[in-house]
């Protein structure tokens, strides 16, 4: 599922280093062959699912610059991004994250410590 302008997850925004995923069906195998098998699923409390929506990471703290009162004070908060993408296939742990319903369709809000692993579709 891909997030496009007309698509109703457009108005959701996911904070700092959280990721928004969507579960995948548990017998599916992907085109590179991970599979997470269902023992390990129920045993270990891990999930596989897409990610949706990403926060925009790790907030920095500004520098204060005390010495220069002069200079203008840059407000914009900036950020460390996350190593996971939107489109990326996620497995992830249970424990920390969040499950929500959202218009009727279930979805995981996964901080990026939770993440174990990703897969990225893309040429090398």
């Amino acid at each position: 599922m891909k997030l496009t302008p007309d698509n109703k997850l457009k108005k959701l925004i996911i904070v700092g280093d959280r990721v928004l995923i969507k579960l995948r069906k548990a017998d599916e195998k992907t085109a590179t062959g991970l599979y997470l098998p269902p023992g390990v699923q129920e045993k270990e409390k891990v999930q596989q699912g897409y990610i949706i929506k990403t926060g925009p990471g790790y907030p920095i703290p500004s520098p204060m610059e005390i010495d220069e009162p002069w200079k203008d004070r840059d407000d914009n908060i900036k950020y460390i991004p996350l190593q996971a993408k939107e489109g990326d296939l996620a497995i992830f742990l249970l424990n920390g994250s969040y499950e929500v319903l959202y218009e009727g369709e279930k979805y995981y809000i996964v901080p990026q410590h939770s993440l174990l692993m990703l897969e990225r579709e893309e040429e090398l």
